[in-house]
This record gives structure tokens, C-alpha cells and sequence, in this order.
């Protein structure tokens, strides 16, 4: 069975591809960092559909714990699926701040900073021993590095450098048979950066090719399509699913 690890899985778009990746047949392991009982119904509802899956704490702004969570993952491996390795790591964790630039504080672009950039990068060097050769990073990347939108300057800059990582991560890991990918999501309907009001989704509607916003499984199952063998052969790519935004 194919393993996937899920960073930021308890709600919004890590929630969605956990589903679908689960209703492929693969099992999951879904990170979560202040809400357990969110985690826990997700697991729950892939468990009642007939999937395996499996919800740990983790913060990806504390690069010291990922030591621990890589221990704790191990024994989750072991526990549930007889494993000791997994063969996909999507980093999606993350969360958005609305601010022009004249007004974000060192404090805000540092914590920025810990969860897009700095998280991701070091969290995949800590799993890497324990991600299968022939396995696969999908980063959770924005549409907002390509688009720019006012005040989203410090969060579309990080995602637009984890794009970058994202390159260097195939190069550097495909000896090992390891693919790194990107997806961009568009603008869609969750919780980030308090979710979006009427007026907001109007305009985002009215700049989208296809006329409205996306769902969170619209995204989550492109993730676990890419996780597949049946893109095997896409690689060091930022796929963007936004339904057409501003084109």
C-alpha cells in the first residue's frame, strides 16, 4: 500500500487530499497542530469509507520537534501499515496573512517564513531517510506567485520560493528515483486567512475563466492524482488548479 504523509491534513485542502487520497487506496497519515479533534474526524471518515489513516501532531514552524515527529512517525508506520518508510510527503501546512507591505511586521514575515519556507525545507530533509526511493513531494505552492495580488506580498514571495525548492528537490533527489512537484491552487473556498466573505468571492468569481471559485476536493484530488503511478513521469513542475484564474 502506498503511504502518504499530510502536513496541515485536519481541515481546508491537507483534509481534501487526504480523502482522496485515501479513496485511492492509499493510506494516510495526516499532521495536525492545535486541533485534534478536526484530525480525528478526518481519520474517522476515511476509516468508515474503508481507508487506513492515522492523525500526529505536529508544528512545521518548529524545526527542533522534527526530530521527535520523525520517531513518532516510524512507530505510526510500523503500528498501522507494517512499514518502515512511506512513499509521499505533501507539504501543505500553512496559513495566509492580508497586509500591504507597508504594514507587515518583521514579526508576521519571520512567521511567514517558519511555516512556507523554512518548515517545508527542513521537515523534507528530516522525513528524507524515511521516504521511500521512487516516492514523491508534492509542496503546496499559490497562484498568488504568479497573479500579484495586493496585500499578499510576504506569503505569494515564500510560496514563490518554495517553487524554487521545489526544482532543486527534484534535481538533488532523483538518484533516488524521487519526484518533487508543485501545485498553485486558485482562489478557493476554506478557512485561510479567515475564509472569504461574498464581495471578496464575487470578485475572485469574476477574474476566474470558469466564473466561480474552487472546492477544496477540486484541488485534493489533482494532489492525489499526482501522487499516483499514473503521473509518474511529471516532475519538477508547479501545476497550477485555479480553474483559470486572471489569464
Amino acid at each position: 500500500m502506498t503511504i502518504i504523509v499530510i502536513t496541515g491534513g485536519s481541515r481546508g485542502l491537507g483534509a481534501a487530499a487526504a480523502r482522496a487520497c485515501a479513496r485511492r487506496g492509499m493510506g494516510v497519515v495526516l499532521t495536525y497542530k492545535a486541533n485534534p479533534e478536526s484530525a480525528q474526524l478526518v481519520v474517522e471518515e476515511i476509516t468508515a469509507e474503508g481507508g487506513t489513516a492515522v492523525a500526529l501532531p505536529l508544528d512545521v514552524a518548529d524545526v527542533a520537534s522534527f526530530g521527535a515527529f520523525r520517531e513518532s512517525l516510524r512507530a505510526a508506520l510500523r503500528t498501522e501499515w507494517g512499514r518502515e518508510d512511506f512513499d509521499g510527503l505533501v507539504n501543505n501546512a500553512g496559513y495566509g496573512l492580508y497586509a500591504p507591505i507597508t504594514e507587515v511586521t518583521e514579526a508576521q514575515f519571520d512567521s511567514l517564513f517558519a511555516v512556507h519556507l523554512k518548515g517545508p525545507f527542513f521537515l523534507t530533509q528530516t522525513l528524507l531517510p524515511l521516504l521511500a526511493d521512487g516516492g514523491h513531494i508534492v509542496n503546496m505552492a499559490s497562484a498568488t506567485s504568479r497573479v500579484a495580488t495586493s496585500g499578499v506580498a510576504p506569503y505569494a514571495s515564500l510560496k514563490g520560493g518554495l517553487e524554487v525548492l521545489t526544482r532543486y528537490q527534484a534535481k538533488e533527489f532523483g538518484d533516488r528515483g524521487i519526484r518533487a512537484n508543485a501545485i498553485a491552487p486558485g482562489s478557493i473556498r476554506t478557512e485561510l486567512g479567515g475564509g472569504l466573505t461574498d464581495e471578496f468571492e464575487k470578485m475572485l468569481a469574476g477574474q476566474t475563466a470558469l466564473g466561480r471559485v474552487g472546492e477544496p476536493d477540486e484541488v485534493g484530488t489533482v494532489i492525489a492524482g499526482l501522487l499516483s503511478a499514473d503521473s509518474r513521469w511529471i516532475n519538477a513542475q508547479t501545476i497550477e488548479v485555479a480553474g483559470g484564474y486572471v489569464i
